[in-house]
């Protein structure tokens, strides 16, 4: 039978437990397994390296990206560090300029110690992406929409390049999730999540996940995921489980609310630009309509300076101060002091990530609320004028 995506995120890899019957994936709090004899087991031996909580998550996953397999980590960036295991002294990745703060930290500070070689370029563009690769590229990494600009990258043409090179692509999907967008179905090799965001969903849990198509990369994944140990808990992998229940539902939601949210942004003269692919104003709008199937629920704006966004980001009372996004509960951060700190100054300017840009999560609240969250901390910020900025919003 040829399930639909809502029945999958509920049904994949989570059959009535054997013998009990129950319909919910048990939370198998064991760190080790009886065993018959010499060489003999049921298939489970020790918890690092195979759960049976974590088991149907990864099963899960893989079936929504549609990947071969799927593999649950403590944190997107222990699933990240996993990934760069793929990676030995000598190789080269070509990276999107504009990325998560944490993951370039990760590339810059730890990856490059070990004789890996990075190029940064606006992966937006295909042929820059080509224009760099070498005969020792070996991968391929992009988010698509980027955190926080919300670039996109083209990934049929990404993918026809990496194949094209021989190299792998591997999409950082955590802003749309499976539900919204599946990179493998448009050639990357390589799909990850920081399922602390919206394949958590409740702001109550923090993991990672890889997935991939390949068999060859899910052998070392796997070696890799045992041999350095950050997996994922089993009341984690359980919690996880639970929240892709509801991803379709609360998708939908965040989609209907960001939307209406950017479109109060652009209309409202305070905000000099507003950063959401469903806006008809923004430059990649056909490419979102294409690939995605939803635009999801961020946005960036900026308001025009420091002083503005720090009374800002200290007048919202619904949107909740603070750092990670894709909660229930709506979100607002500031890149440039928060999780992009990481990141040159030079280089943020250059991405757009200003001292006056703010990010905001939409959540599933009432939007009129949060319109009027946003509208109330306008109320009394200092003028673009006084701020020393221009006011050609």
């Amino acid at each position: 039978m040829d399930q639909k995506f809502a029945t999958k995120a509920i049904h994949a890899g989570q059959d009535p437990e054997e013998v009990t019957g129950a319909v919910n994936v048990p939370v198998f709090l064991t760190s080790t397994y009886a065993q018959e004899g010499i060489g003999e087991n049921r298939g489970w031996e020790y918890s690092r390296t195979h759960n049976p909580t974590r088991a149907a998550l990864e099963a899960c996953i893989a079936e929504l990206e549609g990947g071969l397999r799927g593999f649950a980590f403590a944190s997107g960036l222990a699933a990240l560090d996993t990934l760069t295991r793929l990676l030995k002294p000598g190789d080269h990745v070509v990276a999107a300029d504009d990325m998560y703060g944490g993951t370039f930290r990760l590339f810059d500070k730890v990856t490059r110690t070990y004789g890996v070689e990075f190029s940064y370029v606006d992966a937006s563009n295909p042929e820059n992406v080509r224009s760099v690769i070498t005969d020792r590229t070996v991968m391929i990494y992009v988010e698509t929409p980027t955190n926080p600009m919300m670039k996109l990258c083209d990934l049929a043409a990404l993918g026809t390049i990496a194949r094209e090179a021989g190299v792998l692509l591997a999409v950082d999907n955590t802003f749309m999730t499976p539900y919204l967008q599946r990179p493998i179905e448009l050639g990357a090799s390589i799909v990850l999540h920081s399922s602390t965001k919206y394949i958590g969903g409740h702001s109550d849990l923090v993991g990672g996940l890889l997935v991939t198509d390949s068999e060859e990369v899910a052998e070392k994944l796997a070696f890799y995921q045992n041999s350095c140990g950050g997996v994922a808990s089993p009341f984690d992998s359980y919690l996880m489980l639970r929240s892709l229940k509801t991803l379709t539902v609360r998708m939908d939601r965040h989609c209907e609310n960001a939307m209406k949210v950017a479109r109060f942004l652009e209309s409202n003269d305070e905000f000099r630009t507003v950063n959401y692919p469903g806006l008809e104003s923004f430059p990649q709008h056909e490419l979102a309509s294409r690939q995605m199937g939803g635009f999801g629920g961020m946005i960036s704006a900026d308001l025009g300076s420091l002083e503005r966004a720090r009374h800002f980001c200290r007048s919202v009372e619904l949107f909740l101060f603070a750092e990670s996004l894709g909660g229930v509960e709506s979100l607002l951060c500031h890149p440039a002091s928060m999780t992009h700190g990481s990141i040159p100054t030079e280089t943020r300017e250059e991405l757009g990530i200003t001292d006056g840009l703010v990010r905001f999560s939409v959540g599933i609240e009432d939007v009129d609320d949060l319109i009027a969250d946003v509208e109330g901390a306008l109320q009394g910020i200092p003028s673009l004028s006084s701020a020393g900025v221009g006011s050609d919003a």
